[in-house]
């Protein structure tokens, strides 16, 4: 858990102090949709729910503990098209007008970064997924700590990055266009190790938002301290 890169599972003593009063239904909602608004830019500006440092963490700074020193031009070349970008919505703002921008603008952006969030939350987040520490983690393990889910249609939409996020992990630098190809491939490999989940994606996320609070080691069914498992009592 200690490399995870974003929703990375808290144990329960790190949640906050109102967690247990989210873990209803009104909360569930409340949950949801905060993290699918704001989920993306929070996660960009101040890495919330993403890996731990022990210092505060931007993706638009440079100098953050995200990056090597060899990444730095490349983030001040993103930050600067980003001042670039939000110039030109201001300049057409200005002409167009405020509410001709959100919605030909905003609206469209929310729903591709709430499709952004939930595809990501989807794909490392079920209760049959295990996480590991250093003690127990290797490279299979952690490659094998996601899941495949199907989206109906939009699996097309989204260029299948949904039903072959298990070949990405597998495979990463392998071009997205064999992803499909790939997954054929490692199906009967895996077998029954090969984690998928065909519930329909309402009812997964709300599952999973009720189900997936925190993790603990199920070391009293006999299992090792290294290895976490999703719980949601309180």
């Amino acid at each position: 858990m200690e490399r995870d890169e974003v929703f990375v599972p808290k144990p329960k003593s790190k949640l906050s102090c109102f967690a247990k009063y989210l873990n209803n239904p009104p909360g569930r909602v409340l949950s949801l949709v905060v993290t699918l608004t704001l989920g993306w830019p929070m996660y960009l500006a101040f890495n919330v729910s993403g890996r731990y440092y022990d210092r505060v963490a931007s993706h638009y700074n440079p100098y953050g503990p995200i990056y090597s020193g060899r990444e730095r031009l490349q983030v001040y070349i993103s930050d600067a098209g980003i001042v670039a970008v939000i110039y030109v919505l201001y300049k057409i703002a200005a002409t167009k007008g405020l509410a001709w921008l959100l919605c030909t603008y905003g609206v469209p952006l929310l729903i591709v970064n709430a499709f952004l969030v939930l595809i990501t939350y989807l794909q490392h987040t079920h209760s049959a997924l295990p996480h590991y520490d250093s003690s127990e983690w290797d490279w299979f393990r952690g490659a094998l700590s996601t899941i495949d889910r199907d989206y109906g249609v939009l699996n097309k939409v989204f260029h299948n990055i949904t039903d072959t996020h298990v070949a990405h992990h597998l495979f990463s630098t392998m071009p997205h266009y064999h992803a499909m190809e790939a997954t054929k491939a490692i199906k009967p490999i895996l077998g029954k190790y090969y984690p998928f989940d065909g519930t329909p994606i309402y009812k997964a996320m709300w599952r999973e938002a009720k189900e997936c609070l925190y993790v603990e080691p199920d070391v009293g069914g006999g299992g090792s301290k290294g290895v976490f498992w999703y719980r949601n009592k309180f």
